[in-house]
């Protein structure tokens, strides 16, 4: 039953994509389980890059199975103008699968999701406004709108009838918002429909004969760890559960199933939008990183905040998510500087040192770092293809990180081309 979780083990922008884009070229089907348009994976196959949003990785490779499962929100108009960029580039999208229990993205849950964040004022929580939040809020509200009902015109016509009859005195009264009209909505997600009811399947079936069937599954998360809803720095979150558990409940298979959790860390830290950041570099060292990682988002464009590596966080992700191996992004990144921060502990408020996440947020928010300095390695990694002719300091940063997590480290990547990577060790199943 060879199902692999990729998962971000940090605050998201790890490079998840690129190591998606490594596997799945070994993957029958590359799977999404969370998320929305809200986050972006950045590919660099040769001299092309792709930025996707929605559809997994696995598009890329033909005669891959492509899964957005039901643990997605998805919003039609972007969805098909990624579809519609993918075909004008040569790719064949005919292998996507979208599950029939997703959720729809309406324009009523933009159009609060962006006045709702303004009205928040200094206490932003940093979302993307894309909707992504009052989706998933509707969707536990049981009045959500969801993939298969664009299969049935009559069910769509009374949903989004129902839906207005109470988002549009919202949108009057709350967001002062002129109501949406009903007949023009209708019909723009009628011709969404045409377009994309052709994918629409039972993908938990098709996921449970593949893996029974000894096929290989890549289940992708968005977001990362520090983000989950549960389990991440609430309530500076996501809306959805991006850690390994959330593969199961976003794709519709069992635990069981699950035969190795590969956590994706980049060598330093980001994190975008508001929120507490114990590592966050100094503005002079913290631009210098932004400027050499390209730290800024896929699909936003905004700025990433940038720090030290965080052990204590990363220890905490190996922890909930159950992590087998780790990948180690953008290591040529640190190739600049003289010496290297990593964050080992946590000085809390009390003057008490700890190397375990805090339970409690009021301690993580006044946390401070505890910081080792190691000896930077000062040369261009780049081109180095082998682990063992990485220089001694870079592979002492790396040693230090699997003693200190637990957790052996099968990748590490050395640029953002897929030939800039350094398999260290094959991927073992899980015991």
């Amino acid at each position: 039953m060879p199902l692999t979780v990729v998962v971000g083990a940090q605050w998201g922008d790890e490079g998840k994509g690129k190591i998606v884009d490594l596997l799945a070229e070994r993957a029958d089907i590359v799977a999404r389980y969370q998320g929305g348009n809200n986050a972006g994976h950045t590919l660099v196959i040769g001299d092309e890059t792709y930025k996707l949003r929605l559809v997994p990785s696995g598009i890329l490779y033909p005669g891959t199975l492509c899964i957005l499962g039901n643990g997605c929100v998805i919003d039609p108009e972007v969805l098909i103008e990624e579809l519609d960029g993918l075909i004008a580039r040569g790719i064949d999208v005919s292998g996507l699968r979208i599950s029939g229990n997703a959720h729809l993205i309406m324009p009523w849950h933009r159009i609060i999701d962006a006045d709702s964040e303004l009205q928040l004022g200094r206490l932003q929580i940093g979302t993307t406004r894309r909707g992504i939040g009052p989706t998933y809020a509707d969707k536990a509200l049981r009045v959500g709108i969801r993939v298969q009902d664009l299969l049935d015109e009559k069910i769509l016509r009374l949903k989004i009838q129902t839906a207005l009859s109470v988002k549009n005195e919202l949108l009057r009264k709350l967001h002062h918002h002129r109501p949406l009209a009903k007949e023009e909505l209708t019909v723009a997600m009628q011709g969404y429909a045409e377009r994309i009811c052709p994918f629409i399947a039972d993908t938990s079936l098709e996921l449970d004969r593949a893996l029974t069937a000894g096929r290989s599954v890549l289940a992708e998360g968005a977001q990362a760890t520090l983000l989950d809803i549960d389990h991440g720095t609430y309530p500076f979150v996501t809306s959805s559960n991006p850690i390994a558990g959330g593969a199961c409940t976003g794709l519709g298979v069992g635990p069981t199933r699950i035969d190795r959790v590969l956590g994706v860390t980049k060598a330093y830290v980001t994190r975008v939008g508001a929120g507490p950041f114990p590592s966050e570099a100094d503005d002079e060292r913290g631009a210098a990183i932004r400027e050499r990682g390209a730290e800024f988002g896929t699909v936003t464009g905004r700025e990433r905040r940038c720090g030290w590596l965080d052990l204590v966080g990363l220890r905490y992700a190996a922890r909930v998510n159950g992590l087998t191996e780790l990948a180690v992004t953008k290591l040529d990144v640190l190739s600049m500087l003289e010496s290297i921060l990593v964050c080992t502990a946590y000085r809390l408020a009390d003057d008490t040192v700890t190397t375990d996440f805090p339970a409690h947020q009021s301690d993580f928010h006044h946390a401070t770092p505890v910081y080792r300095e190691l000896d930077g390695w000062g040369t261009d990694i780049a081109a180095v293809t082998a682990y063992d002719r990485l220089p001694a300091a870079a592979r002492a940063y790396l040693e230090l990180v699997e003693s200190e997590i637990g957790v052996p480290i099968a990748i590490v990547g050395t640029g953002a081309r897929r030939d800039q990577t350094i398999m260290v060790r094959e991927l073992q199943p899980a015991a």
